[in-house]
């Protein structure tokens, strides 16, 4: 069998072959070449199972600093016995003779059973002509050795106190032929090239398909003249439902629809003149007595409409064109086409003459920018818009209209207490809804399931 090898490959398999089982330590000697070279050469050759890499581990012990002064002068157990063979001693004198090590000492006699201690008398009872761990100090002594030559259960009353034992643990390598290696032919040429060998298939990094909709969206806004606005994930309910004229018992500010920040309160909600004039709409159009402390409560915002429409209230634009992009939260349960955190756009259109024949214009140009061309519009109910329209795209896949952004005029209910006195033309939607047209797709759970497969397959254009 003639295989093409790497010149590294070479030597170790010529090294083996004269002597079967080496060390790496050993192959750098035979082969002169470098530790990085073998580790690389063994391995190389362990993936095309040419070699055989056998791991094995030893133990040596040696005495730490206890240790050598157990062995040199006995352990504690010992000078304790041995002060009392020449008969009882007060508790008070073995104490002083033996200093810190008397309480152990005393301790590991009485519970064997080698003394016994009366009132304050101590004297000998069944004392061992071997200590624990003597014969393993003595046979240690000063030197390094094996710890298969030593009694482990001796070894182990050593093991338990600090300082007597140190143990050494070497892993070592042992590297030898397969025997699909002892009949291989090693060319002398290392020019040779495989032309016909597999290359690595390399994938070039590249953006998420999602966030290539998401930058596609941003940039179409950007040219038809609208410039972007930030805001906080986190919003008050005061800005993300009251402002938007949502009464607050309204099923959409729910547990089950919303998710609340547990045990935080926004200390300012806005200014006191937007507090009353919101305060005294809801009582007036809902008739119910209005609750600061429901506006103070924290959420995750539900939408970016929040976003947009503090924007406004702190800037009362004569003429503007302005739209948010970002993540927003329902407390939905996860499908096909519904997720709890997903990404929304929405554009808003202020001016004296903005009208919705205005704003139809204008999202029928967004949609064929972005490659919709089959639309429809649909009149509909949302809650701070009047009159408002659903945008309904044909999907040629599913051969059947569906729904796709909402839009409408902001009520005078929420411009006006706001201090807004000019039209507010608004629009928004789900920009997954967009990606799944655009990438054919069916289940939004697609673009968050890290389908390697799919994200190296899909084209960026579609």
């Amino acid at each position: 069998m003639s295989q093409v090898f790497h010149e590294i490959e070479k030597k170790i398999i010529t090294s083996l072959r004269d002597n079967p089982k080496q060390s790496p330590e050993t192959l750098e000697k035979s082969t002169q070449l470098s530790p990085d070279q073998i580790r690389r050469g063994i391995e190389w050759l362990r993936l095309k199972d040419l070699a055989v890499v056998t791991e094995s581990k030893s133990s040596t012990i040696s005495l730490g600093k206890n240790g050598i002064e157990s062995f040199q002068k006995g352990l504690p157990e010992r000078k304790l016995l041995d002060l009392l063979k020449s008969g009882p001693k007060k508790l008070s004198d073995l104490q002083k003779e033996l200093g810190f090590v008397f309480g152990p000492s005393m301790g590991l006699a009485r519970k064997n059973n080698w003394v016994e201690a009366i009132s304050d008398q101590v004297s000998i009872k069944n004392p061992p002509s071997e200590l624990p761990g003597e014969k393993t100090l003595n046979l240690i002594g000063e030197n390094k050795i094996s710890k298969d030559k030593v009694d482990l259960n001796d070894l182990s009353s050593l093991l338990k106190r600090p300082d007597f034992i140190i143990e050494d643990i070497i892993k070592s390598k042992e590297i030898s032929l397969s025997d699909s290696a002892k009949s291989i032919i090693l060319s002398d040429s290392s020019g040779e090239i495989d032309v016909e060998a597999k290359v690595p298939e390399i994938f070039v990094a590249r953006t998420h398909p999602l966030k290539d909709t998401i930058d596609e969206i941003r940039e179409i806004f950007v040219t038809l003249g609208f410039s972007e606005i930030l805001g906080n994930m986190t919003q008050s309910s005061f800005w993300n439902f009251d402002s938007l004229f949502t009464p607050q018992d309204h099923p959409a500010r729910e547990l089950q629809d919303t998710f609340y920040l547990e045990k935080i309160n926004a200390k300012k909600i806005g200014t006191p003149e937007q507090i009353r004039k919101v305060s005294e709409s809801h009582k007036k159009n809902w008739r119910y007595q209005w609750d600061i402390n429901e506006a103070r409560k924290m959420v995750l915002r539900t939408h970016t409409t929040c976003v947009t429409i503090k924007h406004l209230a702190e800037t009362k634009p004569d003429e503007a064109r302005i739209f948010s992009l970002g993540r927003v939260f329902r407390n939905e349960k996860v499908s096909y086409k519904h997720l709890v955190e997903f990404n929304q756009i929405e554009g808003v259109v202020v001016g004296k003459d903005a009208s919705l024949r205005n704003l139809m214009g204008i999202q029928r140009e967004f949609y064929k920018r972005i490659g919709i061309t089959k639309i429809k519009f649909w009149p509909t109910f949302f809650p701070y818009t009047e009159p408002s329209l659903q945008t309904m795209v044909y999907n040629e896949k599913l051969g059947k209209w569906i729904e796709l952004f909402g839009m409408g005029i902001f009520r005078p209910e929420v411009t006006k207490p706001l201090g807004i006195n000019k039209p507010v033309l608004a629009w928004g939607g789900g920009i997954e809804r967009i990606a799944m047209l655009k990438y054919d797709l069916d289940d939004v759970r697609e673009f968050y399931n890290n389908n390697l497969d799919w994200l190296r397959s899909t084209t960026k254009c579609q």
